[in-house]
């Protein structure tokens, strides 16, 4: 392996990638044919975009959904294919199908949602989407929207909707205004450590390493609890969190205090992680900003892809160094970055291996690949932050 970079094209997602022998690592499917029975059926829409950053929301659930069971992808340049192989050389019989009619035909029956897998950076659909989706509505599936715009609210959907008795999600929508909660400073009331997981960029693998963190924390023994803050979190079960970029500027740090809030009360948890969004240096996002005034966080954990030759979308914007976004991290708030995790697309694993290296000695922090090094790294990057979670440690990860 350490003659072959990790990932297949320079844009091919961290926060899709499986790394054999890494026990908190995504399985492609986490549940057992007993539990699939139970939850509802779904087809992802990806075209053109499956294993590219544009298609995270199709890998994600691919790799992890504890809300659907994923019956195949439709993508048509891609077709024929394993998508596990696609995202990171392992078959995970979820295959890519051509169009809705082939992936209807695979499934044998009507799958229960139709899944808008892609984010591009419109947020809204092209009228040959508004046609296909429609076609879904009218075969009697229900849809998973996680645009910003917003169906429910054109009158062609809602009526197709209501006349098929079909539900449409829009993930990202928020509460209505009157409903919105502003920043309150309760968050205080939360006792257990905070911890942030934010980037040096979009699409960096964030949600994937604090889904890793979580599951990694659990099967230690401590009750870690996500707070998902983007619509692919949320639609692969994530029970507490908002879709932070839907929400208007002056309840964003409200509405992320409200649901750590509530994940604090209902859970009792140990720790709580609060997924990132894009980048604090980055001028194209402001929720990390918010992330960080909402949940105050105890500590962070910052994703950065060494190899990543430019900010996605904007090849005039060159990557920060850590140590920059650290710097502007900690002096934005009352807060410490803990730990550096590396995305390791266009990598191999000697290179890996090295950058690990020369970061901890030029941080000075705890560093790691969440998906390529051993679990157990990244509880000793919290235990060395937070040493007073190491008693309730129970289990041994495999």
């Amino acid at each position: 392996m350490s003659g072959t970079p990790f990932s297949k094209s320079p844009y091919a997602p961290f926060s899709d990638r499986h790394a054999a022998g890494n026990s908190a690592a995504m399985p492609a499917h986490p549940r057992t044919r007993g539990e699939q029975e139970r939850v509802a059926t779904a087809v992802v829409y990806c075209e053109g975009n499956f294993g590219a950053i544009d298609g995270k929301t199709a890998n994600g659930l691919v790799r992890h959904s504890e809300k659907y069971d994923i019956l195949s992808v439709i993508d048509s340049d891609k077709a024929g294919l394993d998508s596990g192989v696609v995202l990171s050389d392992e078959p995970n019989a979820i295959p890519i199908c051509r169009n809705l009619a082939d992936a209807l035909a695979h499934a044998g029956r009507i799958p229960d949602y139709f899944i808008f897998g892609m984010a591009p950076a419109s947020g809204m659909l092209s009228s040959h989407e508004r046609g296909l989706v429609l076609e879904a509505i009218d075969l009697g599936m229900n849809i998973v929207n996680g645009l910003h715009e917003f169906l429910n609210d054109d009158p062609v959907f809602a009526a197709a909707s209501a006349a098929k008795n079909v539900e449409i999600l829009d993930i990202r929508k928020p509460r209505a205004k009157k409903d919105l909660r502003l920043f309150s400073g309760r968050i205080a009331d939360v006792t257990c450590p905070r911890i942030s997981v934010l980037g040096t960029d979009c699409a960096i693998g964030k949600r994937t390493t604090a889904t890793i963190l979580i599951r990694t924390l659990n099967a230690r023994g401590l009750n870690a609890v996500m707070v998902s803050t983007g619509q692919t979190g949320l639609i692969q079960g994530a029970r507490y969190g908002v879709a932070l970029d839907a929400v208007p500027s002056q309840f964003c740090a409200g509405e992320l205090e409200a649901a750590i809030i509530e994940a604090f009360e209902c859970e009792n948890p140990d720790v709580i992680i609060i997924e990132g969004q894009g980048a604090l240096s980055h001028p194209a996002y402001s929720t990390s900003s918010f992330i960080l005034r909402g949940s105050c966080p105890d500590g962070v954990v910052l994703q950065h892809a060494p190899r990543r030759p430019h900010r996605c979308d904007f090849e005039q914007m060159a990557m920060p160094m850590p140590a920059t976004e650290i710097n502007l991290i900690e002096t934005f708030a009352d807060t410490t970055v803990i730990g550096l995790t590396i995305n390791h697309e266009n990598m191999t694993d000697v290179e890996v291996s090295a950058a690990i290296t020369l970061y901890e000695s030029e941080l000075g922090i705890p560093v790691t690949d969440a998906l390529t090094r051993p679990c157990e790294r990244l509880v000793e990057m919290v235990l060395a932050a937070f040493p007073e979670l190491e008693e309730k440690l129970t289990a041994v990860v495999s």
